[in-house]
This record gives structure tokens, C-alpha cells and sequence, in this order.
């Protein structure tokens, strides 16, 4: 049995593998999926040592807890948390040395929602078409971790980051999202349009990997009845029957019957990410170049 592993002690709410996702197979139905704050998790790798590709592990809110079988240098970035390495306070943010055997446990997130684990030389599970990043919505990639999983880990090939601070967004208080109009917003009317600009939502608790949903005005259909499935892309801005807009996020689904009011500019989704249920969020409508 290699040493090269961790033993997960404490899965967490919902904790995952992910890399940078399997971008290119749509037209199979297969979702993206990949880190959902794409930044965070390389910036967690550039620490660690790792190439940018490696993967990671996410968590959702309360954090993990591993067992690592041998001497491991781990970095969290993300969303910000305490981090204990065999009960002993470890700096978040910054490269650190975990002994074999001991309980490195990554708590709660003090704010935002997906803490970033890296380990030197990656999560070494078995890729699928090319990622070894978990998808909720399709399956594929290994399953979210459970307590008592032993996750393979791949041999070191880099030189961790020396660094003191290390500059990262924090988790938004408002998340603001910038917009393209279409390719269905003549599908609402616009007073739809208009609320869709200058109305205030907020990030409803069912938000998941798929998508962020929000609470708020509904927007009003001009059309009724339902479009033929068409094919959809992330940051997608979906409206379903109740009218809320649905943020479209890396395991969502490839193709979809809701009309698409706009699209969300990919830089404004890893805030997205990290936005709690109950942030405000604005839709800022910018026009096609």
C-alpha cells in the first residue's frame, strides 16, 4: 500500500475533487464541473508546489478534516477558515509541512463558502475524459468524499511558495454580476429587462454546484410556452417558471429548456462561488461589444 495517501477523518458537508474540469465534451452532455473559484484553487497549487492542472479538494462550509501517511506540504485558499495541524493553529493561506500521521483539519468557513485544499503532487484519483474532478449533476469523476475514503496522492515535482501574505479577493458582500443581454431576452418583456438591471436579489439557499439560484422580483415572460432544448453555457442567466433568475455554475447541465435572459461574464463567477445564501446580488446589464 503506498504512502503516498491521505484518510479522510471528517468528510464535511459536501467536499470534492477538482481540477480544472473536462472543457470540451458538450456535445456528449457532459457538464465542464472543475473548481468552482478557479483562482483560489491555482493559487492553492502555485503554494503547494503543483502545476496549476493538479487537483484539489473543495469544501463546502464546514471545512474537512485528513490523515495524512506521509510528510505532505498542504496550502487552503479560498474561503477564509481556521487551520489546525495536529491541534496546533497553521496559517491559512501559505505553504505547510504536515507530519506523517497527523490530523491536518481545515474548520468552518469564517466567511464565503469553498475553502481550496492542495497537496503537494495532487489528488491522484483516476481521471475521467481527461479530470479527475467530480461532477454532481452527471456522476462522473470520483464520488464527494465520505469519512474513511483514502485518496491517492501523486509525487511532488515542484518547489512550494516561500510567501508571507498572500494577496486574494475576499468573499463578496454584494455579489455583482455583469451581464450580456440574450441570447432569449426577447423572450421577457422589458420591464422584465429593466428589473433584471436595476433590482436587487439574493443568493437563495439551494444555490449548489450547478447553479446559484436567487430570491428576489420575478421576471415577467413575453413569450409563453417552452423553447426545444438548446444547448447551454456557464454563467448562463436562466429564468424557470417562477421567474428568478439561475446562475449557471461548472456542473450545470449542457442543454436546457428555460430561455436565457443574458449571460454573466466568466471573471464575475468565482465570487459567485463564494457568495453566501443571503448576499445581495445585482445583475449590471453591459451591452455587446
Amino acid at each position: 500500500m503506498t504512502d503516498r495517501a491521505l484518510a479522510v477523518v471528517r468528510a464535511g458537508a459536501l467536499t470534492t475533487v477538482q481540477d480544472r474540469g473536462r472543457s470540451g465534451h458538450a456535445h456528449l452532455g457532459v457538464p465542464r464541473s472543475g473548481a468552482l473559484d478557479a483562482p483560489a484553487a491555482a493559487l492553492a497549487n502555485r503554494l503547494a508546489g503543483n502545476p496549476v492542472e493538479a487537483a484539489v479538494l473543495e469544501t463546502t462550509l464546514s471545512g474537512c478534516a485528513l490523515r495524512p501517511r506521509s510528510v505532505v506540504t498542504v496550502a487552503v485558499t479560498g474561503a477564509p477558515c481556521p487551520v489546525t495541524v495536529g491541534g496546533r493553529p497553521a496559517p491559512w493561506g501559505a505553504p505547510v509541512r504536515v507530519p506523517a500521521g497527523a490530523l491536518l483539519d481545515i474548520g468552518p468557513a469564517l466567511a464565503g463558502v469553498r475553502s481550496y485544499v492542495a497537496v503537494a503532487g495532487g489528488v491522484a484519483v483516476d481521471p475521467v475524459l481527461g479530470s479527475r474532478s467530480t461532477d454532481l449533476l452527471s456522476g462522473l469523476g470520483p464520488p464527494p468524499l465520505t469519512d474513511g475514503t483514502v485518496l491517492p496522492l501523486g509525487r511532488p515535482d515542484g518547489v512550494h511558495t516561500r510567501v508571507d501574505v498572500v494577496p486574494h479577493p475576499g468573499p463578496p458582500s454584494e455579489l455583482v454580476l455583469r451581464v450580456t443581454p440574450g441570447p432569449r431576452d426577447d423572450w421577457f418583456t422589458a420591464s422584465a429587462l429593466r428589473t433584471l438591471a436595476t433590482g436587487t436579489y439574493w443568493v437563495s439557499s439551494a444555490s449548489n454546484r450547478i447553479g446559484l439560484r436567487t430570491e428576489g422580483p420575478s421576471l415577467e415572460r413575453a413569450v409563453s410556452g417552452e423553447l426545444p432544448s438548446e444547448g447551454m453555457v456557464l454563467g448562463a442567466v436562466q429564468v424557470p417558471p417562477d421567474g428568478r433568475p439561475v446562475v449557471f455554475l461548472a456542473d450545470h447541465p449542457t442543454t436546457g429548456g428555460y430561455p436565457v435572459i443574458a449571460v454573466v461574464r466568466g471573471a464575475d463567477l468565482p465570487a459567485a462561488a463564494q457568495a453566501v445564501p443571503g448576499t445581495p446580488v445585482r445583475f449590471m446589464v453591459v451591452r455587446r461589444r
